[in-house]
């Protein structure tokens, strides 16, 4: 008799190690209001432009489904726009393919329902909101990675992970979200990672290949 054990074990991890292609549509939000400041005031925070190269950059890596941009100013999306169409088109996307291929997942909205809204649009359904912070929450119990990496890959709904800039989200707009996600944490007390690093981070824990499966 044949031993399956192996083949079998092979399609799981093989299964496992698809993730980017076999789950459900994943979009990213980088959102500057609702926000803190420093005092704990709901502020609106202008935008960085690092934060839409790098973040654009791992999207793409993880095969996102869109990258927004939050932000209701106008001078803040012209800057926004002018930015991508640089990239996108023209000699910008002459002189660097691969940043024109990454501002490709770029959008910019006035404010999240927008986002949600078109998610709607484009897959059939709204999107499960997935909130993250650097904080932990005591009437909040969060999701770990590897549970939301598990639903990520055997649901058919699109997620839509949050990400705060200034001093991090609202606690009315995570109230609001279907999860908390547990806080990224390093090897000792410190703990202030930029946004762009967080959603690196983020999106490898729940999008990567299984590389603990591989030999």
């Amino acid at each position: 008799m044949t031993n399956r054990q192996p083949e079998e074990k092979n399609r799981t991890r093989a299964k496992d190690a698809d993730v980017n292609t076999d789950t459900a549509a994943v979009y990213l939000a980088l959102v500057h209001h609702p926000v803190y400041n420093k005092n704990g005031e709901e502020i609106t925070t202008t935008i960085t432009n690092l934060d839409l190269h790098d973040i654009s950059r791992a999207g793409r890596t993880y095969k996102i489904a869109g990258y927004y941009v939050v932000n209701h100013l106008k001078s803040q999306q012209a800057l926004v726009r002018r930015m991508r169409k640089y990239w996108t088109g023209g000699k910008g996307a002459e002189f660097n393919q691969n940043r024109h291929e990454a501002f490709s997942v770029l959008r910019i909205v006035d404010f999240l329902e927008d986002a949600t809204a078109e998610i709607e649009a484009e897959q059939g359904q709204l999107p499960a909101m997935v909130t993250t912070s650097a904080k932990s929450y005591s009437h909040t119990t969060p999701v770990s990675f590897k549970r939301l990496r598990s639903e990520i890959q055997q649901s058919e709904r699109p997620y839509l992970i949050l990400f705060g800039t200034g001093w991090g989200l609202s606690e009315s707009l995570i109230a609001d979200c279907d999860y908390l996600l547990e806080p990224v944490r390093g090897r000792g007390d410190f703990n202030h990672l930029s946004v762009r690093s967080a959603a690196s981070i983020i999106l490898d824990r729940l999008l990567a290949t299984a590389w603990w499966n591989q030999e």
